[in-house]
């Protein structure tokens, strides 16, 4: 089991890989609320953006809560690109609710990245 202080330091890499693959979403003024399950515990994060603030809290006033089994999360802050973590939301390994409109933001301008970044690869050749 990891420590508090490692599972802070796995949320800000994670978090800090998806910005640095999305700047766009860099100045967007959110609380995020995330879940990490494990064996009958859950163990509860506070991410605020922007500026990246990250505390061991509820998140009450979250916008957005993602829930994680917490044996996945740890191998998707690693090295988990964008890509990956669609996936995972596509395909159930990780859930995200909340406000309509932020989580519809959020997949939008993630979209709109992966264009940019898919159009820069084409040219490139």
């Amino acid at each position: 089991m990891s420590s508090a202080s490692e599972t802070h330091d796995l949320i800000e890499s994670a978090v800090r890989r998806v910005l640095d693959e999305v700047p766009a979403l860099r100045p967007m003024k959110l609380v995020i609320g995330l879940d990490l399950r494990a064996r009958g515990d859950v163990q509860q994060y506070r991410i605020e953006l922007p500026g990246l603030e990250v505390s061991k809290d509820a998140a009450g006033d979250a916008k957005v809560r993602v829930e994680v089994p917490r044996a996945f999360f740890n191998e998707m802050a690693k090295d988990g690109r964008v890509a990956d973590w669609r996936e995972a939301f596509s395909y159930g390994q990780a859930k995200a609710t909340g406000v309509e409109q932020y989580l519809r933001l959020i997949e939008r301008v993630v979209e709109r990245q992966e264009e940019r970044a898919r159009t820069r690869k084409v040219r490139q050749r």
